[in-house]
């Protein structure tokens, strides 16, 4: 979960665009994290540790949770999202979603430009290999 600072920017005009309109009045920026080894066996350092991976994730979702109570319709920031995020759709965009999925289809028809959690990528399947629809 995440929220930026863009007082600023609240007039009328700035709040017609893709980002969630919940960032146009934020006060603050939350990041809910774990660090870790490299997520790839191939790469330089130690393997990979499933348990703790597993554990450091379950951390940071609880915490993330926490960080919702106060601000359940906060958004989020999609280059800082989390992987797994069920409501993607509502924390990245809010209701700008459906106005920003028709405009991707109707200049994407075949859906072909696609990247997860982004705009019309629930077509795909979550290794990007299928096409689901």
């Amino acid at each position: 979960m995440s929220s930026t600072s863009a007082a600023a920017c609240s007039n009328g005009p700035a709040r017609d665009t893709a980002i969630h309109p919940s960032a146009l009045d934020a006060f603050a920026l939350a990041i809910s994290a774990a660090e870790g080894p490299p997520a790839f066996p191939d790469l330089p350092g130690p393997r990979p540790d499933p348990a703790a991976v597993r554990r450091d994730a379950a951390r940071a979702g609880a915490a993330t949770k926490e960080m919702r109570k106060p601000a359940p319709y906060a958004g989020s920031y999609v280059a800082e999202s989390d992987f797994f995020e069920a409501n993607w759709q509502q924390d990245h965009w809010g209701p700008n979603y459906p106005r920003l999925l028709s405009v991707k289809r109707r200049y994407d028809p075949a859906g072909l430009f696609f990247t997860h959690h982004g705009v019309g990528s629930e077509g795909w399947s979550v290794d990007g290999f299928t096409k689901l629809e």
